[in-house]
């Protein structure tokens, strides 16, 4: 569940958005549209604990985000939040596998080589285990990323621009592959998209129109 009042960022310099009011159910799923600068990349920091509210408040599967210390969000973060990039930041230093087991370094918890396997299944790249991330093609490696991302079960999915550069089927399958991922988890999904396509294969989705409200203060 996502709950935000009055919420608003401030950036350096002095500019501040302010963003609509929402209320998403567990489970649910919300796409951010807007326009580029509309403020969709500010308003999944702020959910992801990336940010910290500069008024009002946002929770999270009732957890209140503006009243954790830094070094908690960090650990709250890797513990309930899953990210799929718009760019993967898959470690080309890495296998699929080694990529997903940094999940559990960063949570610190003891790798689970069987949930690794059953995730890289779920989704379809089970093979590719022990292959580079430079040896994957574009979708295994959108595949990769978002078992990476569910990995730990979180309580909150966010995607960035998922199917951007995407052809319609494509996209298409990126968005079944996380609404899917989703239910599997339980997990609120927000997807943040200037696509329209995002908007008709997901037809029950809240949409949040974003066209944040902006101060300059001196």
């Amino acid at each position: 569940m996502i709950v935000t009042r009055g919420l608003a960022c401030q950036y350096p310099g002095g500019v501040r958005l302010t963003f609509p009011d929402i209320t998403v159910p567990q489970g649910g799923v919300l796409l951010l549209r807007g326009p580029s600068g509309s403020g969709k990349s500010s308003w999944l920091a702020l959910a992801a604990g990336l940010m910290r509210p500069a008024q009002g408040e946002i929770e999270v599967a009732g957890q209140s985000l503006g009243s954790l210390t830094p070094v908690q969000c960090d650990a709250w973060r890797a513990r309930h939040v899953g990210f799929l990039p718009q760019k993967l930041h898959l470690s080309p230093a890495l296998s699929v596998a080694g990529n997903l087991e940094l999940v559990y370094f960063a949570a610190g918890l003891k790798t689970d080589a069987a949930a690794i396997a059953a995730a890289l299944q779920a989704l379809g790249v089970d093979g590719l285990s022990d292959r580079r991330p430079q040896q994957l093609s574009g979708g295994q490696a959108q595949r990769v990323a978002l078992a990476r991302a569910v990995l730990l079960n979180p309580q909150l999915i966010l995607a960035d621009e998922p199917t951007a550069s995407l052809d319609d089927g494509a996209a298409g399958e990126a968005l079944a592959l996380l609404r899917t991922s989703a239910q599997r988890c339980r997990a609120t999904l927000v997807i943040s998209t200037h696509d329209a396509r995002v908007v008709q294969a997901l037809p029950q989705a809240q949409v949040l129109e974003l066209d944040a409200l902006r101060e300059v203060r001196a």
